[in-house]
């Protein structure tokens, strides 16, 4: 679980975010702001990130605070799961990100496995939705996260780098490599082992 400081401060975020959104008032547009600040406060105290850079960034956050959705394509070959390596940290992951407006879900895990790793793949079945929070990820993210897994066959395509990848392979469960552990865990990838050789498991959610 997210360490308390954390739910504190992505909660005021929230609520002055929400009350930014909808306040007239002049006093209360100033309350929602000073709370915003806190916020800022409470994580830049507790975290590497500077005061300044957090303001901003919640700054940059309007309309009604919802989580994001990242997206993330599970890709077996051989009985192999593709991972991709970011250049950002060195580890390896499942291809993804942040779903983009204008497209479906299934419509965002295609692009972001082609985008990173060459392949064209299709979505079968939805494998997990997660929140991010429970999920023992690390380091600890400033916003609220849900990740949808996607289980997608492999239909052409050959693998090829990306500007956010510098490595795309195949591993067997017992050869998996250092991970990005932002983004994939060693559980995940475990547990979704478990689907591809037990397709009838029903997909897992929180």
């Amino acid at each position: 679980m997210e360490p308390k400081w954390l739910q504190w401060a992505k909660s005021l975020q929230a609520i002055a975010q929400n009350g930014l959104t909808f306040a007239e008032n002049q006093f209360d547009i100033e309350r929602y702001e000073k709370i915003r600040e806190i916020a800022s406060e409470i994580m830049a105290e507790n975290s590497n990130g500077k005061f300044e850079y957090i303001k901003n960034l919640f700054g940059n956050e309007e309309g009604y605070s919802t989580p994001k959705v990242d997206v993330r394509g599970v890709v077996f070959k051989d009985n192999k799961v593709l991972l991709v390596k970011e250049k950002a940290d060195g580890g390896w992951t499942f291809p993804g990100g942040w779903a983009d407006p204008n497209e479906t879900p299934s419509e965002s895990v295609e692009r972001e496995v082609f985008e990173e790793s060459g392949f064209v793949v299709k979505v079968k079945k939805v494998l997990a939705v997660y929140d991010r929070a429970n999920q023992g990820h690390t380091p600890p993210f400033p916003y609220h996260v849900y990740k949808i897994f996607f289980h997608c066959e492999l239909v052409g395509g050959e693998k090829s780098n990306s500007i956010e990848t510098d490595g795309v392979d195949f591993f067997s469960m017992g050869n998996i490599p250092n991970l990005s552990a932002s983004r994939t865990s060693l559980g995940q990838i475990r547990k979704f082992f478990e689907h591809y050789n037990n397709p009838e498991m029903p997909t897992e959610f929180d």
